[in-house]
């Protein structure tokens, strides 16, 4: 795989043939990776597997008409042809008024900030086989746990650089690590199954397999025996890696997409109260390590610390330059670019910051409600709000979490469901969306 330096040279050099072969203007994405997987199931090793990617996209300009063209053939002759594909494609395409690069004066200038993204090491498939083991071991020895459907480790570096024919080129390096665990509970019909992972970018982060194991088991095994619950409207309390999907319905109701398209139920929202008093989420693309930092974002404009919402009043769309400019404002800094295609949006490290109280406080005052643990199906309309999923969790009576339920629905919608949150105290950044537990009253519960 190339350094990050040859990674970057090799998607300037392909913007400068496209613009010497008569594109007005143009941009490339250069991505490779290398991946290596361990899977173990009831002691014994299931699968190895390595995979290893290069690839570099085109997107070329000839005045408003754009194209793409991406190939993992990184031949001479191969990218001569790519650019001349991609120009004749551009020539024959429709107009599009707001197509073009970012502006070039937001560019981000000199280098890149230092996010110790790449921990430089290197991973032995017997040292991944070893830390599957003995995630699987720990989650079969917990009572309860009848069978397995294994345990897992990975370890992965990539690289990723863009360059722009305005001036931007630059390049990043970053490694993954991981380990899971997922098991059963139960026998025949009444069988449950549940799991844990943990992911990080430098392997001394990692939770130990142990720990992922024994979360595994003790998840599964408290499942077991669902009962159900009957129809009524009651609080709802989101587990914090069930309630991250809160965020997801936000953004994708303020990407800039959506409000240039007008089909967001958030439209005419900003500078308006969206959440209760005191909520505030955030993204923080500068996290050192984190698992979506970044230093710079698909366009090579600057990325920073950003509240979306700050405590409770929607403060900004998320713009690339093509929506800012339908929306006549400034990008954002939040464009992410793949191989292939235009720009959209996407967040970094997003997470909602820590409330006040403590979980056992958000949860002492309810006489009934549900505790979820695990959504299915379902979600948000983008355009009306309404939302439905199917949901297991638990009960809880007298302010304390019971008995587990399965096979119900939750419903309402999301603005009003924003405006009746309260989060707890317990935020934890151990996923690429991390929330804290969060309670949310009024809901419509369809059960037995």
């Amino acid at each position: 795989m190339l350094n990050t330096d040859q990674a970057r040279d090799r998607a300037a050099d392909i913007v400068s043939r496209a613009t010497a072969a008569g594109a007005d203007a143009a941009d490339a994405v250069y991505a490779a990776d290398t991946a290596l997987d361990v899977s173990v199931r009831l002691g014994a090793l299931e699968d190895v597997g390595r995979s290893e990617s290069a690839e570099l996209g085109l997107r070329v300009f000839v005045g408003k008409r754009t194209a793409s063209v991406s190939t993992s053939d990184l031949s001479q002759d191969a990218l001569a042809a790519l650019v001349e594909r991609a120009i004749a494609m551009a020539r024959e395409a429709p107009e599009d008024e707001w197509a073009g690069l970012a502006p070039a004066d937001r560019l981000l200038h000199g280098a890149p900030p230092q996010l110790d993204l790449d921990d430089g090491g290197e991973v032995e498939p017997a040292q991944l086989k070893a830390a599957a083991l003995e995630a699987e071991d720990a989650a079969r020895a917990v009572p309860g746990v009848t069978n397995s459907e294994g345990g897992g480790a990975s370890a992965s570096r990539s690289i990723w650089a863009l360059a722009t024919s305005h001036g931007f080129a630059a390049a990043y390096a970053a490694t993954g690590y991981g380990i899971s665990a997922s098991l059963l509970a139960g026998e025949g019909g009444q069988m449950v199954r549940d799991y844990d992972h943990h992911g990080a970018r430098h392997r001394n982060r990692l939770m130990s397999p142990a720990e992922i194991g024994r979360g595994a088991g003790e998840r599964t095994v408290a499942r077991v025996n669902p009962g159900t619950i009957k129809s009524g409207t009651m609080p709802i309390v989101f587990d914090p890696r069930v309630g991250s999907s809160m965020l997801s319905h936000l953004i994708g109701a303020i990407s800039g997409s959506s409000i240039a398209r007008k089909t967001s139920f958030l439209l005419d929202a900003l500078g308006t109260r969206v959440f209760a008093d005191g909520v505030t989420i955030s993204d923080d693309p500068h996290r050192p390590h984190g698992l979506r930092s970044r230093p710079f974002d698909g366009e090579g404009l600057p990325v920073s610390p950003t509240e979306f919402v700050r405590d409770g009043v929607l403060e900004t769309w998320l713009l690339d330059s093509a929506s800012a400019r339908q929306l006549g404002l400034e990008p954002t800094g939040h464009a992410a670019r793949g191989i292939g295609g235009n720009p959209g949006v996407a967040t970094s490290n997003l997470f909602m910051a820590a409330g006040h109280v403590p979980v056992a406080t958000l949860i002492g005052d309810i006489a009934d409600g549900i505790y979820v643990t695990e959504m299915l199906g379902g979600g948000a309309n983008g355009v009306t709000g309404d939302y439905s999923r199917g949901a297991a969790g638990f009960r809880i009576e007298g302010g304390e979490i019971t008995t587990p339920v399965a096979e119900f629905t939750i419903a309402g919608n999301v603005k009003d469901m924003f405006l009746a949150l309260t989060p707890a105290n317990d935020l934890e950044f151990r996923y690429g969306s991390n929330v804290p537990t969060l309670r949310i009253d009024g809901m419509t519960v369809a059960g037995a």
